[in-house]
């Protein structure tokens, strides 16, 4: 059974990145700079698949250090996708909140595995 399901995530997961690499994503955020349509296509749905895997792994993690871990992730993924989004519009406010979230991410991962540990915050 494990072995079936394991079969059945790599058909899913071939299919989504032929998808990807046959479909680019097309948005009216994109029309300012049309050369980079479909490389920042594949991106977003590059990203947006990652993003969905680790929220799988947040809600079915075994134990609460994979969720910090994935969260942790999730964080990187969003702050990717600022950066892409910055480079599509030319609007350089995405860094900014990427820049933000960067950090937000980071002190809570940090609080989260402290809690994890029963340490203190000021330890």
């Amino acid at each position: 059974m494990k072995r079936l399901r394991w079969i059945a995530g790599a058909v899913v997961l071939l299919g989504l990145i032929i998808l990807i690499i046959v479909l680019p994503f097309r948005s009216i955020f994109f029309r300012q700079n049309p050369e980079h349509i479909g490389f920042v296509g594949r991106v977003v749905y590059i990203l947006i698949l990652s993003s969905l895997l680790v929220l799988f792994r947040v809600l079915r993690g075994p134990t609460a250090a994979d969720r910090i871990v994935a969260i942790d992730i999730f964080g990187i993924l969003i702050v990717g996708l600022c950066a892409v989004l910055s480079i599509a519009t030319g609007r350089s406010w995405y860094i900014d909140i990427g820049i933000a979230w960067g950090l937000q991410s980071f002190i809570g991962t940090l609080a989260l595995s402290k809690y994890l540990e029963g340490r203190s915050f000021d330890d």
